[in-house]
């Protein structure tokens, strides 16, 4: 541990002092030097006390928000000031050892100085995306219309209307009237069918009582459903019992049903028209490890026609790649969430890149593998980091075809 510490610890350093030498080419005011020392002095003081008392239960908390955006803000730009003085670096070295010359010979100045401002000047655009991300990113919710196409869909669904939404996270927000605008920009589609895939809170069920209220005013003219996200059973919490776990875990459902959601575990919904029906399964998360595997696709399926037009909720969506797919009876379309985009990211019309597609390369948008379609969507909310860079938060909207 102490190794560990003393690692990092002259990073950080070597981090300093190439900053501080930009600092020093840009600017000879003491009262400007002195002010970087000292507020780089509290940041890293706080970020130091924050991950000393780190523990897992931490992970969505507060506490994880402070050390996280800490980072993103003032510890990570930095990394693109020394690359920028230590390519120069390297140049001028290679220089040396080349031409056998002193090293005073080939440094310039007003190179040096033209990097240090280059190097500040991103590090510091960075800084600025990252503020504006808690700021004001995370409540640019955007609705993204997508329409599917379905071989066997009844004449009575064409153009029928399914809103998803997933990972709110609501112990994220400290106050739900600022999510007002999002639940306004659900109800003016005029949806069909809502349906939640998700991580409803980061670990307790109490999280989202002070949004039921507001969760209560989504309207759709055939209902609500949910399902469960990996962070919505408090793995992530110490329990006194697991008594005291799966009571949290009734509350939650209990909560949700107050809010219009009804609750899919491993079982299915049929919607009817005109008489004629689509079935909607969900199943509990299912993930890779080291995220549970509660979902039992065959009961989400019991009694459901092989015919029959199905749409799955399962929050994570290796659970498309590992079972779905591979099931024998057609599910026509899933609909995950879980990775958030990683809230970073470009997510542009021809652009779309997130450092998540490391770790999931079904990150955002729709899919198709073997005739079967996965639509994973970005998130409502935020976790860890509070706030949201490139990548918005999403409603999206189904029209069926």
């Amino acid at each position: 541990m102490q190794k560990n510490f003393l690692f990092i610890a002259a990073i950080f350093l070597f981090l300093e002092v190439y900053i501080f030498q930009a600092i020093r080419i840009l600017t000879d005011n003491f009262w400007v030097r002195l002010g970087y020392i000292v507020l780089s002095l509290a940041v890293y003081g706080v970020f130091a006390y924050e991950v000393s008392h780190f523990q897992r239960s931490d992970r969505s908390t507060e506490r994880a928000q402070i050390t996280i955006s800490l980072f993103l803000i003032f510890i990570l730009p930095k990394i693109f000031i020394v690359l920028f003085l230590l390519v120069d670096d390297i140049f001028r070295t290679g220089g040396y050892l080349v031409g056998l010359t002193r090293p005073t010979e080939n440094f310039f100045p007003e190179r040096r100085k033209f990097l240090s401002l280059m190097g500040l000047g991103l590090g510091g655009v960075l800084s600025a995306l990252f503020i504006d991300g808690i700021t004001f990113g995370k409540y640019r919710h955007k609705v993204r219309r997508v329409k599917v196409k379905f071989a066997n869909l009844p004449k009575s669904f064409k153009g029928y209307k399914v809103i998803q939404i997933s990972d709110v996270h609501s112990g994220s927000f400290s106050d739900p009237s600022k999510l007002q605008h999002a639940i306004d920009l659900i109800n003016e589609q005029d949806p069909d069918l809502v349906l939640f895939t998700g991580d409803m809170v980061n670990n307790v069920a109490d999280e989202f009582k002070p949004f039921i209220p507001l969760f209560s005013k989504i309207k759709a003219k055939d209902g609500k459903f949910a399902v469960l996200g990996n962070h919505d059973y408090g793995d992530y919490v110490k329990w006194n019992s697991k008594d005291e776990q799966n009571k949290n875990l009734e509350t939650l459902i209990g909560y949700q049903r107050q809010a219009g959601f009804d609750m899919l575990r491993n079982e299915n919904r049929i919607i009817e028209k005109d008489g004629e029906k689509i079935y909607i399964l969900g199943v509990e998360n299912w993930g890779l490890k080291p995220f549970p595997q509660y979902g039992d696709i065959d009961k989400a399926l019991e009694n459901v026609p092989q015919d029959a037009t199905k749409i799955l909720m399962s929050h994570d969506p290796t659970h498309f790649d590992y079972v779905v797919k591979k099931h024998p009876k057609d599910i026509h379309l899933t609909l995950s969430g879980h990775t958030h985009g990683m809230q970073f990211g470009l997510d542009l019309k021809n652009i779309k890149w997130s450092p998540v597609q490391y770790r999931y390369p079904k990150w955002a948008d729709l899919y198709e593998s073997e005739g079967k379609m996965l639509y994973v969507n970005r998130g409502f909310g935020v976790l860890g980091y509070p706030g949201r860079v490139g990548v918005l938060p999403e409603i999206t909207l189904f029209e069926l075809g």
